[in-house]
């Protein structure tokens, strides 16, 4: 970035490392792209995984079975609930809470006063990780008894992202590098046991996420200090969602509806079209020839050498706009009473309409509940005894295109399969951070992370807490660092954002 006047002037997106998962499984068995994919990411293994399998069912034209549909939106339902919690308590709470505060709780609750006393010791020893602030800042809430409340609950949210997981095992084996979904349904029946399971887990998870979650979202929301969140790092107002949680065997009816909206005009929402996806490289590293395709005829062909690139990560674009993906984006589409009542109270519809970094974390807690409200309905469709896989999966065709689009938890995910003589020609996999951390484009547009921080406030440039909140409400799924140049010898300044 570049920082004058204490505002954010300019802003570079760069992704560093380049892995080629779609070069992997070239001329390969089809089928392994399902497991081959999923190790795009350690964290969000499963929602790959769904892609792959989707894409494969599309490719062989195989028809779902309603319960392998079910399991599947069950196991994709409990990794968003564990994955927004992972995100909002233990790699975004930190940036708005001072946990030293916690030595100076003087209530009489022996939870937290055995957290004080960790703290003290912790403070004692000269090393509170993994408490630490990543940054000083003069907002943080430092009132001892609401910092007690929060820093037990990131504790308590660590059981809670296990309930998660225990959930995703119970139906796909384990977690992550699960191997319960593949082409053509799942692996693992339901049973009058394992569906027990899997809902009193999911009736803990319920009762924390309205006791606990919702709260501290809300709590957070109303803090006067952090109002300026409220618009500050707005993308500039474009979302884009695939929809997501098929509610038939089409996949026509989707829980989350999918959409397209421009200049954060929620109430038009127009048709997502998906041939208007291109992908620009101008500023990445890969060759011209990947220049401006649909994903489906999409390319990774990487260019080292090339002039002005400074990121592996290629820039999508919908119909030549950026677009923000994710829970804000999932919202805004769907709008449910929750999210609406909640920007009304705050003054976010009034013209000029901005969603900022507080608006993408109480999406992300909005969403949460209503993805883990509906599931028991889910669960209870489930039928002993009925289909789980449909055998035309195993048959390959010698020529054929697929594609499955999902919503993950960090947004819209994409992933294109061609087969040639029975084999993967081609693969590509177009995932939420390619949308939101996408540097610029042929025309010079940059992405929607790049845009969000521009104008952004950073009184003190080495504590640059305002870009990690902003940067973090994405909830970008790579290693990033931020830099700042510094205007009086031009050097650099290096923050990485962990």
């Amino acid at each position: 970035m570049e920082v004058e006047g204490g505002v954010v002037r300019d802003a570079w997106s760069s992704g560093t490392m380049f892995r080629g998962y779609e070069m992997l499984i070239r001329d390969k068995y089809p089928w392994d792209a399902q497991q081959v994919m999923e190790r795009i990411c350690g964290v969000c293994p499963l929602v790959h995984g769904t892609a792959a399998s989707y894409s494969l069912d599309d490719a062989m034209g195989v028809n779902l079975p309603d319960n392998a549909r079910i399991i599947r939106n069950l196991c994709l339902g409990a990794n968003f609930c564990l994955s927004h919690i992972l995100h909002f308590y233990h790699l975004t709470a930190l940036d708005y809470v001072d946990v030293t505060a916690v030595a100076e709780y003087q209530g009489n609750d022996p939870a937290l006063q055995l957290l004080k006393n960790k703290v003290e010791n912790m403070l004692k020893a000269g090393d509170v990780y993994p408490f630490l602030p990543r940054y000083e800042s003069p907002d943080y809430l430092s009132d001892p008894e609401v910092t007690a409340t929060l820093v037990s609950h990131y504790v308590q949210a660590l059981e809670m992202r296990k309930k998660g997981q225990e959930m995703l095992a119970i139906f796909y084996g384990r977690m992550p590098s699960f191997v319960g979904t593949i082409p053509g349904g799942v692996t693992n029946p339901p049973t009058v046991s394992n569906i027990a399971a899997f809902g009193a887990r999911l009736a803990e998870l319920r009762k924390w996420i309205d006791d606990v979650y919702i709260p501290d979202m809300l709590l957070l929301a109303g803090v006067q200090a952090f109002q300026p969140l409220m618009t500050a790092g707005d993308s500039g107002g474009n979302h884009l969602v695939y929809g997501g949680f098929d509610q038939d065997q089409s996949g026509t009816e989707k829980f989350l509806p999918r959409g397209i909206i421009y200049d954060n005009n929620i109430m038009d929402v127009r048709d997502m079209d998906e041939t208007k996806i291109t992908e620009s490289v101008k500023y990445s590293w890969y060759t011209e020839a990947c220049e401006g395709l649909n994903p489906k005829q999409g390319k990774t062909e990487p260019d080292l050498q090339k002039q002005e690139a400074y990121s592996f990560i290629k820039a999508p674009r919908y119909g030549g706009n950026h677009m923000e993906v994710g829970p804000l984006a999932r919202m805004l589409v769907k709008k449910p009473d929750m999210l609406v009542k909640l920007a009304e109270d705050l003054g976010l519809l009034k013209p000029p309409v901005k969603f900022g970094i507080l608006p993408r974390h109480a999406a992300r807690a909005i969403e949460c509940k209503l993805i883990a409200d509906e599931m028991p309905e889910w669960l209870e469709q489930l039928k002993p005894g009925e289909p789980i896989w449909d055998p035309k999966a195993k048959d390959i065709p010698d020529d054929s295109y697929g594609r499955g689009l999902v919503e993950g938890p960090r947004g819209a995910l994409g992933h294109w399969i061609q087969i040639k003589d029975k084999k993967t020609a081609n693969y590509q996999a177009v995932v939420p951070t390619t949308w939101n951390g996408s540097p610029r484009d042929k025309n010079g547009n940059k992405g929607p992370i790049e845009t969000a921080l521009i104008g952004l406030p950073v009184p003190d440039v080495d504590n640059p807490i305002n870009v990690v909140r902003c940067i973090r409400s994405f909830d970008p799924c790579l290693a990033c660092a931020v830099h700042i140049i510094h205007p009086e010898h031009n050097g650099v300044k290096e923050f990485r954002v962990v």
